[in-house]
């Protein structure tokens, strides 16, 4: 059953021409009609020319107008990294005491960084921790000597870009209350991470076949795509 607000909201906007996002992201802004404080959400269809699976892209982008959203970050380090993860706002740091916990089932935690010495004991942890995908990875800086710089990127809003089995890629913009200009400025730094993601991957013609964007509780709209994506 839809709500009386969602029966209000515009319809059949998926079949509607493509736009670009610039003029999408107040459109969608103006769908936010819930109490709270909607996301503003990206979804992109990877070219449909490949297999399934052919394509695994996984990397993370730094948005520069942050995230809007709070991240729990959790750091196995010892040591003069112990101080390095506190000083950079870590949730959680410990050393083996911590690997225990994390052994037994305690995941509170969104984001797991660690150091190249600790990844060894992590390493066996990967059917606890790679189900959940938090299992720190060198490619996308969870894996660094340079704890403070991985922390504070996780907490000023770094998110990871990552297909499905099918294609797919879902990811938020930021929020409602974020102006259009610091949501087209996420939009962008994620797909010049995309460009050059491109490079590192074997794809016939463009890499993303289709995108849209939405509220958490809106209405979606096709987005015109940047050229050489």
């Amino acid at each position: 059953m839809r709500s009386k607000r969602f029966k209000k909201l515009p319809t059949d906007t998926k079949k509607s021409p493509p736009v670009t996002v610039e003029k999408l992201i107040p459109l969608v802004k103006k769908n936010c009609t819930t109490k709270f404080d909607e996301s503003i959400d990206l979804s992109l269809q990877i070219n449909n020319k490949q297999k399934k699976n052919e394509i695994n892209l996984r990397t993370v982008v730094n948005l520069p107008s942050g995230s809007g959203k709070k991240i729990i970050v959790a750091v196995v380090c010892e040591g003069s990294k112990v101080k390095d993860a506190k000083d950079a706002g870590a949730d959680i740091v410990g050393g083996d005491e911590f690997i225990e916990k994390i052994k037994s089932g305690e995941l509170n935690f969104e984001k797991l960084i660690c150091t190249p010495q600790m990844m060894i004991k992590l390493s066996k942890l990967g059917k606890i921790l790679g189900p959940k995908g938090l299992m720190p990875n060198p490619k996308l800086g969870s894996v660094t000597e340079d704890i403070k710089n991985a922390v504070t990127s996780a907490k000023s809003g770094q998110v990871e870009i990552k297909n499905d089995k099918d294609g797919n890629i879902g990811l938020s913009l930021g929020k409602k209350n974020f102006s259009d200009d610091k949501l087209l400025k996420n939009f962008n730094a994620i797909f010049e991470t995309l460009e050059k993601e491109k490079n590192n991957v074997t794809v016939k013609g463009d890499l993303i076949k289709s995108a849209f964007l939405t509220s958490t509780m809106g209405v979606s709209y096709k987005i015109k795509l940047p050229k050489n994506i």
